[in-house]
Parts: structure tokens; C-alpha cells; sequence
């Protein structure tokens, strides 16, 4: 029965994007906030599906830390659930910072780029660095909150990546909080994985890191222990 639930949702997840393609393009002729609203709800849609036939939920804890000003959101990532997932948990408009090539697929790409990421060319060294710092600052000044995954790539369950600075020195420059989130979506929605295994995904959102007048350094060491460390003490580690 899970192979055939994977089957089902991984079946109507691909069907969705290109009939939900359209509505994308349409909300190009609407200001940002609202074409978030409209593309929203393609996530929202996923992850209820997710549910019906994966049985796997979600619950958030800490949402009291999330700031009523935009925010870096430094998040552990461990599967694809947690970028599409964070659109439901962050309410007001959000980015990704994601690698340029995911954009070329047909489709897909297409309808993510109306999210207008800060899309980087991971091999293009300090070229690369100054762009996520640039256009992180036109996204702060638009109001819009930053998602950003600083291990780079999907690591598996007790596994870690190392921490880029790239979002650090961003909050550096900025002097916008850094909220840490753990979780483990991993646990259920494996990645390379087809299948996909029921249960509950424990999401925890940490207190804001302080940025104004420290160093990237010690912003994304803070950032690194406290997302470690939850997940290896508080129930996000816990399968």
C-alpha cells in the first residue's frame, strides 16, 4: 500500500504542474503579493494530497518566533517537502535562494521563476556571492522574507552539510534577523526516494539570531549550532 500511495501522489503532483501552469503565467499581470497568493496555493494543494494519500502531516512548533518584519530563514534541508511546505508555514511573501539550473526545467522551471528566486550559478565562486548579496537586498527592500538552505544540497537523516556564508554575510550587510529551522521531513520524504512513508513531520522554528554589528562568522556559527543541536536533542531527530 505505501508504493501505490507514493504511486498516486507522485502521479498527481507531476499532472498537477502543467495544468496549474496557466494560472502561473496569468498571475504575471498582477503585482507580487498578490501573484504569491495565487501561486500558494499550489503548495497548499500538495501538501493536503500529500496527506490524503501518504498520510504524512505536519506540525510547527515556535511559530512565535517568527518576526512581523522580513527575516533569513536558515533551514535544514533534507527533502523536497520543506520547499514547499515553508510556503504554508511563512506566511508573507517569500524567495528562495535556489541554483539557476533548477529554472531550466520545462514546466516546472517556468512557473518558479514567477517566484522571482535569487537564482545563483553555483560554479561562478565570488561572482556568485555578490549576486545572492545584491539581489537579497532588493528582496529585503521589497519586504519579502529570504528562505534560504545553507547546506546547499538535500542531506540525509543525521547526516550535515557544511554551512555556506552566503547567507550569513547577507544578514551581515542587512542587519535582518536569521530564524533557524529545524525539522525532519527526511524521515518520511526521503530524498532520491520514491516512496514516501507515513507520519507526522516535526517543524521547529528557533528564536531570531542577532545580526546588527556581528560578523557573518559568528551569525552563521550561531545559526549552525542551534539548528544542529535541535536536531539532535528535540523531537525533530526523532523518527
Amino acid at each position: 500500500m505505501i508504493y501505490l500511495r507514493s504511486f498516486l501522489f507522485l502521479s498527481v503532483m507531476i499532472v498537477s504542474i502543467p495544468i496549474y501552469a496557466p494560472v502561473v503565467f496569468v498571475s504575471y499581470l498582477f503585482p507580487y503579493p498578490r501573484r504569491y497568493v495565487i501561486i500558494r496555493q499550489w503548495a497548499r494543494f500538495i501538501i493536503w494530497w500529500l496527506k490524503i494519500t501518504c498520510n504524512i502531516n505536519y506540525v510547527v512548533h515556535g511559530r512565535e518566533n517568527l518576526p512581523a518584519t522580513p527575516a533569513i530563514i536558515f533551514s535544514k534541508h533534507q527533502s523536497a517537502w520543506e520547499t514547499i511546505a515553508l510556503q504554508l508555514i511563512i506566511i508573507p511573501p517569500l524567495t528562495f535562494v535556489l541554483k539557476r539550473e533548477l529554472l531550466w526545467i520545462p514546466i516546472y522551471g517556468w512557473c518558479l521563476a514567477a517566484l522571482e528566486p535569487i537564482a545563483l550559478n553555483r560554479g561562478a565562486g565570488r561572482s556568485a556571492l555578490k549576486s545572492l548579496i545584491r539581489q537579497g537586498k532588493e528582496r529585503i527592500a521589497q519586504q519579502r522574507w529570504i528562505i534560504i538552505f545553507p547546506e546547499g544540497t538535500r542531506v540525509a537523516p543525521g547526516e550535515k552539510g557544511r554551512y555556506a556564508i552566503g547567507g550569513a554575510l547577507l544578514a551581515e550587510q542587512t542587519a535582518v534577523p536569521v530564524i533557524p529551522i529545524a525539522h525532519n521531513a527526511g524521515n518520511y520524504w526521503p530524498r532520491r526516494s520514491f516512496v514516501k512513508l507515513p507520519g507526522t513531520i516535526q517543524v521547529v522554528i528557533g528564536p531570531a539570531i542577532p545580526t546588527l554589528g556581528r560578523s557573518a562568522q559568528e551569525i552563521n556559527h550561531d545559526a549552525e549550532e542551534w539548528i544542529e543541536e535541535t536536531m539532535r536533542n528535540c523531537q525533530v531527530s526523532i523518527n
